[in-house]
């Protein structure tokens, strides 16, 4: 089966954000019912690999090294979270992502994880290109272009970190 059989298994662009639905799982809460806070992370974490994913760019290929360029994985360097609101048991719940800046070895992603209007989470992940060896290596410009086309900042321009 393809991507097309299943067109929202990898969520949907909507003009630069890429949308990833997810249900919330009994095994995805705590006692009480709503989602264990580490969850979001998870939920987060297939957000951008589907938006990484939507943008043409393979994880598999980046790492199998197959065409002849090292090997490479994108790796978090840092990541804030705020938790608004609770998600509960049954909830549909979308991962919204967006690039914010981008840097030569870095990018972030902005996300947020809502229920219909309802933000209930807000996250900044700052992540780094990494060789197999575990040091930054430079983002080709073929990526970086694909990032820059769905930047929410100045209109399709990311920000150049510092």
């Amino acid at each position: 089966m393809n991507q097309k059989d299943w067109p929202d298994l990898a969520g949907r662009i909507e003009g630069r954000a890429h949308v990833l639905p997810v249900r919330v799982y009994f095994e995805d809460t705590d006692f009480t019912g709503l989602v264990y806070h580490a969850n979001y992370l998870k939920f987060c974490e297939r957000g951008r690999s589907d938006f990484v994913r939507s943008l043409g760019v393979s994880h598999k290929e980046l790492f199998s090294s197959e065409d002849g360029s090292e090997q490479s994985a994108f790796a978090i360097a840092h990541l804030e979270i705020d938790y608004l609101r609770p998600a509960h048991i049954d909830d549909v719940l979308e991962v919204v992502s967006t690039v914010g800046e981008m840097g030569k070895a870095t990018l972030l992603i902005n996300q947020e994880v809502r229920r219909g209007d309802t933000v209930l989470a807000r996250l900044s992940v700052k992540v780094v290109l990494v060789n197999s060896r575990g040091r930054p290596m430079r983002i080709s410009a073929l990526m970086q272009e694909a990032f820059r086309n769905f930047s929410a900042v100045n209109g399709g321009h990311p920000k150049p970190m510092p």
